[in-house]
Order: C-alpha cells, then structure tokens, then sequence
C-alpha cells in the first residue's frame, strides 16, 4: 500500500514529491485537499470537516500509511493533528517544507519527513 500524503497546503513540485519518495521509499500518493476555512467557526468542527474531506474509511485511517502536509496557519495544523491522531491512533508523520536558502524568487524543499510518533515517544522518555 503506497503511502498516502493529505496535502492541506500548496500542491507539491515535482522535485517535492521525489524527495518524499526518496524518504519514504516510493511514490506517494497525494491528496490535495482545500484548507480554506472560516475562523469564525469552531476548530473543533473545521479540524473534524478537514479530516473528514480525506474521504476515508476508519478502515483506511487505521491501515494506510500517511504523511499529513498541514495547514499553514498553526492552530487549524494542531486541531487537524489532533483530530488525526484520533483517528489514527497515533500521530501521523508531517512533511517539513522550508525554504531553499538564497533562492531568488523563493523557493521551498522538502527538508524531512517527521514522525510526530517517534518525537513524542523519544519525548515521553524526558517526563
């Protein structure tokens, strides 16, 4: 089963998606899923709508290997992280994206890909 990415940011370059398949050893597959949202409204309800707009089965949450791209603005990445990680069972693993340095125009990479669940276990060793 090919790795899944929930792409709640900018559509990935090329170059982009060879670096995560160079990390996680194969193509993924990528959906791009719209972020768009009224800050108005509750993050518990939008993180909910978020996840739910990956069009998967509890079945498919629970088995299918995913690297989540968040959103850009924070609290609706940490609602949606949370809300995934229900879902889940466990944290899923994040697309680090950062800038390319002394890129004109700008630029961004794939840096790493972070499993959220190996962080938080090394960090539960810490308490």
């Amino acid at each position: 089963m090919p790795v899944l990415v929930l792409n709640y940011s900018h559509p990935l370059t090329e170059a982009q998606l060879a670096t995560v398949a160079g990390i996680v050893g194969e193509a993924p597959d990528v959906r791009d899923l719209a972020a768009q949202i009224n800050r108005a409204r509750p993050l518990a309800e939008v993180a909910s709508e978020l996840a739910d707009a990956a069009n998967l089965t509890s079945l498919q949450w629970q088995t299918t290997p995913i690297v989540l791209n968040p959103p850009a603005l924070a609290p609706v990445a940490l609602a949606l992280i949370a809300e995934i990680h229900g879902r889940l069972g466990h944290f899923p693993a994040i697309l680090h994206i950062r800038p390319v340095e002394g890129s004109v125009p700008t630029r961004y990479e794939v840096a790493e890909v972070v499993n959220l669940q190996a962080l938080r276990d090394v960090a539960r060793m810490r308490r």
